[in-house]
């Protein structure tokens, strides 16, 4: 049996891998399925990260110290450098799944270039969260808002849904991320406290149904567990 890393950018995935995916993914198969914070906490700043090398560092890391581990990332498409593989063409690019895959596929072929041959380039799926983890809570409005003791939001936050084809596309500007559509309608929302809330209420399931990128993730990762 295999065990999981999911290298994430910030304490809200880290309480998503946690509370919600951990329980299934074990299911699945994975021995186990843990969370870690990826770069050096030094070069953080507010609002986003900074270089890909200490990622990948920590990702090679993990790949050397148990051959049987599968390594992923949880990464925010908003606010990720232009610096990382693949984010600056991305940007021409139309449609979040089409976005997300030019990012996934420069990651993967950067790391083959970094790895050693004895290391299973298969065993690292990269994975970029459109537009932004916020995104994923507009799969249930009703959900959401009730999670964050704000039910009377559900219809504005169902205005702000109903736009999209799905909620990997709400886009990414500082003004119209999902974030920050949340925080013009509740500026105390709390990203680490309200998103892992509305996560675990709104359900995988639900986030699976309602966001296509983010549910082939899942199906590849199952199938790693298998």
């Amino acid at each position: 049996m295999a065990r999981l890393i999911v290298v994430v950018e910030g304490q809200t995935e880290e309480d998503f891998v946690k509370e919600v995916l951990r329980e299934h993914l074990m299911a699945k198969g994975f021995e186990s399925v843990a969370a870690t914070k990826g770069g050096n906490p030094r070069l953080r700043h507010r609002g986003g990260i900074r270089d890909w090398q200490p990622f990948r560092t920590d990702i090679i890391r993990h790949l050397k110290e148990d051959r049987a581990c599968v390594a992923t990332t949880m990464i925010d498409y908003y606010g990720m450098p232009q610096s990382w593989p693949g984010r600056s063409q991305s940007a021409s690019i139309r449609g979040a799944h089409q976005k997300a895959q030019c990012v996934e596929q420069a990651l993967s072929g950067d790391m083959l270039i970094a790895i050693e041959d004895r290391l299973n380039p298969a065993m690292f799926v990269p994975f970029v969260v459109m537009h932004e983890f916020e995104g994923l809570l507009f799969s249930d409005c009703s959900a959401f808002s009730s999670a964050i003791y704000h039910p009377e939001l559900r219809a504005l936050f169902q205005e702000i849904r109903d736009v999209f084809a799905s909620p990997e596309e709400i886009n990414d500007s500082p003004v119209t991320a999902p974030s920050k559509r949340v925080q013009q309608l509740l500026p105390r929302y709390e990203k680490p406290l309200f998103g892992a809330l509305a996560a675990i209420q709104i359900g995988l399931t639900r986030i699976r149904r309602e966001c296509p990128h983010f549910a082939d993730w899942l199906t590849r990762l199952e199938a790693l567990a298998r």
